[in-house]
C-alpha cells in the first residue's frame, strides 16, 4: 500500500507500507501507526484555513498489481 498525503499541491508526506499475506476468504485488520511530519506553524494555520484542501491517495496494490485507488479529503477546521 502507498499513502501520500498533500496541502494544494504540496506533498506533505509519503508512506511505503508492505502487508502480509491474508488466506482468502477471511477476516483480517491490521493497525498501522506512523507519525505525521512537523509542519511549520505558519502552514498549519494555512491548512486550518483552507478545509478540504488537504487530500490524500492510497494505493492498493497484490502481486504488483494495482487493485484499488482510494482518495480523500480533510478538513481540520474547528467545529463552531
Amino acid at each position: 500500500m502507498i499513502e501520500r498525503h498533500y496541502f494544494r499541491d504540496r506533498l506533505l508526506k509519503n508512506f511505503d507500507f508492505n502487508l502480509d499475506f491474508c488466506i482468502p476468504n477471511s477476516v483480517n485488520s491490521w493497525e498501522i501507526l506512523y507519525e505525521v511530519p512537523e509542519l511549520p506553524p505558519e502552514l498549519e494555520q494555512e491548512i486550518i484555513e483552507n478545509p478540504w484542501e488537504t487530500k490524500s491517495d492510497s494505493f492498493y496494490f497484490v502481486e504488483d498489481k494495482l487493485i484499488m485507488h482510494n482518495k480523500a479529503e480533510y478538513s481540520y477546521a474547528p467545529f463552531d
